[in-house]
This record gives structure tokens, C-alpha cells and sequence, in this order.
């Protein structure tokens, strides 16, 4: 892996991490995924990218364990002194849903968030469900059948359902292919909400570099291996994601509060910092 310089702005507050230690994927003779060490604290966003092929999604399915790996995943969820299951919501790259169902988007939020025969209504689980959908400003969708969404339409759907419960982990794969940049914002928007107001900690897979760059606090560089971890700033800086990606540049609009910055600024903030490997490990209790 890369070593960058940087900066350490997050804390760990012991309550609710994820600690991956060496997980590798084999499918046979075939390496996915190797060597992968990573803790993801709440309160933040960790945005993982990487070309295709790189393992970002079977990474993710690790973690859910819909496939085998070695090494260890552990997850840690403390509330009140006391250790809890970790709640996680999901949300994945693709769902197939035939075009011609009749199923509409109530039906479908009601049946999976609270366990209701989609042949029941209730007034009051509809009003619930359409809360949830205005969080992503799709509460005009509510009574559309699910065949007859859009990518997009869709997505913000299925992140509606994922987030309605607010669970400690928040994992999203490819969560925004198909939404516009207005579309964007509101998701990002809300993603840095629900890590300041509901201490989640966010995981993203994505290809949108401007917007991880803006909004992530830290970014997983992976090529089967993690070849580079740190602040946006730093991981992008470095030549493995210069190798992968080519040179980044960032129009004013994405480039939010760094971009008054200059370049002398940037290595001061950058050569002022101990240059240390990435450490997996746990820094425990409240800071």
C-alpha cells in the first residue's frame, strides 16, 4: 500500500467501528481480494474507489457475507455500556424488477420495513413510509408501481428503505449511477446529515471522484489490494491513484472550502504531518 502523508481528522469514539483485518476472496485459484485492513469509525464516510475489477463490490459482499473470505471482519456496536447487534442498511449496485409488476412503491416499502402483506393498508404506515421518502425527495413516487421507475427514481427508493430504521452502518454500492447532479447533492446532503445527526458510519462505493472528493472523509483506494488510504486530498495526490485515474482536476464548483488553498498551502498541511502506514487497530473510548 501507499503510504500518504496526512493529516488524522477522525477520532474513534469505541462505540460503533468496523474493523476488517487481512480479508482476502479467493474463487478458486484466483485472487479478488487480498490483504484488505481497514476500520471504519462512525460519524464518518469512507467512500471506496477503484477501476473495474478492482473487487469494490465483492469487498462489500464480504462484509455482508454473501461471500467466503479469510482474514476476520468484526463489528462493534456499543449503546448505553452495553454491546448491541449492528444494525446495517444496504443498498446494491443493481435490482432486477420486472417492468410489468404491479407492486407499487408503498407495497414494496411496507412489506420489507414492516413486515406488512402488501394487501393490508394503513394510513399510518403510509404516512410513515411517505416520510421516508422525503428524505431523498421521492415522496411523489409512493403510489407508482416499481416497474415503471427510472435508475435514479429507484435508487433513491431503495435508500430511502435502507436508511428509514437509521442504522449504525450504512453500506451503499454504486449508490447513485443514473441520478442527475441535482440528484447528487440531495443524496451527499443527506449522507453527511445522517453522519453528523445519527453517528452512522458510511460506507460508499463509487466512480464519482469530484463527489468523493467533496464529501468523503476518508477514501479506500483499492486494486485487489488497498494501494492507498487517507483524505481525499492525500489519497488522490498520490501515484497509485495517478496511475489508475491520470491527473485530477476539480471545476470551482466541487471544490467546496479547499478551494481557496494554494499549492504552498497543501504542502504545508501535507510535509507538516508524521508520515505513518495505515493502522486497522482500534483507538478506543471517547476522545
Amino acid at each position: 500500500m501507499e503510504v500518504v502523508k496526512r493529516i488524522n481528522r477522525t477520532i474513534a469514539c469505541g462505540l460503533c467501528c468496523i474493523k476488517v483485518k487481512n480479508l482476502g476472496v479467493h474463487f478458486g485459484s484466483e485472487t479478488v481480494l487480498q490483504d484488505i485492513n481497514l476500520h471504519i469509525h462512525c460519524g464518518t464516510i469512507t467512500e471506496i474507489i477503484g477501476k473495474n475489477g478492482a473487487g469494490k463490490s465483492t469487498f462489500v459482499k464480504a462484509l455482508l457475507g454473501e461471500v467466503k473470505h479469510t482474514g476476520d471482519i468484526e463489528y462493534r456496536n456499543i449503546e448505553g455500556g452495553d454491546k448491541k447487534n449492528l444494525r446495517i442498511g444496504y443498498v446494491p449496485q443493481n435490482l432486477n424488477i420486472d417492468k410489468s409488476t404491479p407492486m407499487s412503491v408503498y407495497d414494496l416499502f411496507a412489506s420489507f420495513c414492516f413486515k406488512v402483506p402488501v394487501l393490508i393498508k394503513s394510513k399510518k404506515i403510509y404516512a410513515k413510509v411517505k416520510d421516508a421518502l422525503e428524505e431523498f425527495e421521492a415522496e411523489d413516487l409512493i403510489d407508482r408501481p416499481i416497474g415503471t421507475l427510472s435508475g435514479g427514481q429507484l435508487q433513491r427508493v431503495l435508500i430511502s428503505m435502507a436508511v428509514m430504521d437509521k442504522p449504525k452502518l450504512l453500506i451503499l454500492d454504486e449508490p447513485v449511477s443514473g441520478i442527475d447532479s441535482s440528484g447528487m447533492k440531495v443524496f451527499y446532503d443527506k449522507m453527511k446529515y445522517l453522519k453528523e445527526n445519527y453517528d452512522m458510519a458510511i460506507l460508499i462505493v463509487s466512480h464519482d471522484l469530484e463527489y468523493v472528493y467533496k464529501y468523503a472523509d476518508n477514501v479506500m483506494l483499492l486494486d485487489n489490494t488497498v494501494v492507498a488510504y487517507g483524505s481525499p486530498r492525500d489519497v488522490y495526490a498520490t501515484k497509485a491513484f495517478d496511475d489508475i485515474f491520470g491527473v485530477f482536476t476539480l471545476d470551482d464548483s466541487s471544490k467546496g472550502a479547499d478551494s481557496h488553498m494554494t499549492d504552498m498551502d497543501l504542502h504545508k498541511r501535507t510535509s507538516d504531518t508524521k508520515e505513518e502506514p495505515f493502522d486497522a487497530s482500534y483507538k478506543g473510548g471517547k476522545a
